[in-house]
């Protein structure tokens, strides 16, 4: 991992950003999703307000997402 990789990765985290950061993150990495489809917007901007609070890392959240979709069925 190069050392810039790293130093952007660390300005994402809790403890280096402010609510306002970290509003201003969700809000720029979401873009304009209510363009995407009617009604969904609310339940992506719902599921990062836990990181938003300061209560969960980015991380945390998209890998508690994401396992909701692995399933050992073929």
């Amino acid at each position: 991992m190069s050392a810039g990789y790293h130093e952007s990765k660390m300005g994402y985290l809790i403890q280096d950003t402010t609510r306002e950061e970290r509003e201003k993150i969700v809000a720029e990495s979401l873009g304009n999703i209510s363009a995407a489809c009617d009604g969904c917007s609310a339940g992506i901007v719902e599921m990062y307000q836990p990181y938003i609070d300061g209560l969960k890392e980015l991380a945390e959240i998209n890998r508690e997402f994401r396992a909701g979709y692995v399933s050992g069925d073929k």
